[in-house]
């Protein structure tokens, strides 16, 4: 069956995650991560795209990103797949690929969820038991969304810009952000519509990109009305 195309909109940004073929580690060293963001910085700047976050975990990759064009998200990631599978292999001697599929997007409703995948993004070394705080993890957008320290592949979103009138202002009020806990379903929420390639939102903005580009945003439920008491009653118990 031919896989349908991802939803793109110009302007309207994405949650990616590329991750290791078989969950294998993608960066061994200080000097992987840097080639890294170097060619993210380059492909992004040749194809259109801006980066407002990101997190590069050893075995995948987070990005919250803005496509300027139908092609500039495909093209930014095409280029930076080929730069590092064959910065990779040279590296470390080896062959093949290195890349668990194609990567995964979903389109995000910038007012209701945009600051939260930001979050999201940046938590995952605390998520993953790697750092108590984030601003410990080196390898993340937080230090220039939060404490302000130069990086120039970061590009400030207006939904962040609306925190402060001043960058000192922002980040403080992003930094107030980190001391309340993400929910387990907003969590939930990003983790399903980044894995199935749907669109996060709330139900105005999924109506108006399913108006918009005359497909359906979420999946269609399967087996039935999951709902129904008909269905609860013959569901086997997996618990």
């Amino acid at each position: 069956m031919a896989r349908l195309p991802r939803f793109v909109i110009p302007d309207q940004p994405q949650h990616v995650i590329v991750r290791g073929n078989n969950r294998a580690e993608i960066f061994c060293a200080d000097a992987d991560y840097s080639f890294y963001l170097e060619k993210l910085k380059l492909a992004c700047d040749k194809h259109g795209c801006s980066v407002h976050a990101y997190v590069l975990m050893t075995n995948h990759v987070h990005l919250l990103i803005t496509p300027h064009l139908e092609q500039s998200l495909a093209k930014t990631m095409q280029m930076l797949g080929r730069y590092y599978v064959q910065y990779y292999n040279y590296c470390y001697r080896r062959s093949g690929t290195l890349w668990e599929g194609r990567y995964k997007a979903t389109l995000i409703d910038s007012e209701a969820y945009l600051l939260t995948c930001m979050r999201y993004i940046e938590l995952n070394p605390v998520r993953a038991g790697m750092v108590i705080d984030p601003a410990d993890y080196p390898w993340s957008s937080y230090h220039h969304n939060a404490l302000g320290e130069a990086n120039d592949l970061v590009v400030l979103h207006p939904e962040y810009q609306r925190l402060g009138e001043s960058n000192e202002a922002r980040q403080a009020a992003y930094r107030e952000l980190f001391k309340l806990q993400l929910s387990e379903n907003n969590i939930t929420d990003i983790r399903e519509a980044t894995n199935k390639a749907c669109v996060l939102g709330n139900d105005r903005f999924k109506q108006r990109i399913q108006e918009q580009l005359g497909r359906r945003v979420e999946p269609k439920a399967r087996g039935g009305d999951r709902k129904s008491q008909q269905f609860k009653a013959n569901r086997p118990n997996l618990d």
